[in-house]
């Protein structure tokens, strides 16, 4: 049987390839199957946290675009082969505040 500590693990070092190696996310999030573009990675007020740009799948509100996600809701994480180009970040863009950052997509 797979503890929750060998969970966590596994789901911080896919996370951390998956924005390094700029791969497209599917994971289930709130009863919810979505398909993402794993952006930042880090601590926001004391959680863990994933900002994605969200592309595919199903949301309780507006399927595509950012969201803000507690990595400790995260399930069934899988790190697709599919690409995607790199930051969506614009110059004048400010980024989120981290307490922590982990990875960030470049």
């Amino acid at each position: 049987m797979v503890d929750a500590m060998e969970l966590q693990s596994a789901c911080d070092a896919s996370l951390r390839f998956a924005i390094e190696n700029k791969r497209l996310v599917c994971f289930l999030y709130n009863s919810k199957w979505r398909v993402a573009e794993p952006h930042d990675y880090g601590v926001k007020h004391g959680a863990s946290r994933l900002l994605v740009y969200q592309v595919r799948g199903e949301s309780s509100g507006i399927v595509r675009g950012w969201k803000l996600l507690d990595t400790a809701k995260i399930d069934q994480l899988a790190v697709l082969e599919a690409t995607f180009r790199g930051t969506r970040g614009r110059p004048d863009q400010h980024h989120i505040h981290w307490d922590e950052l982990f990875a960030r997509v470049r």
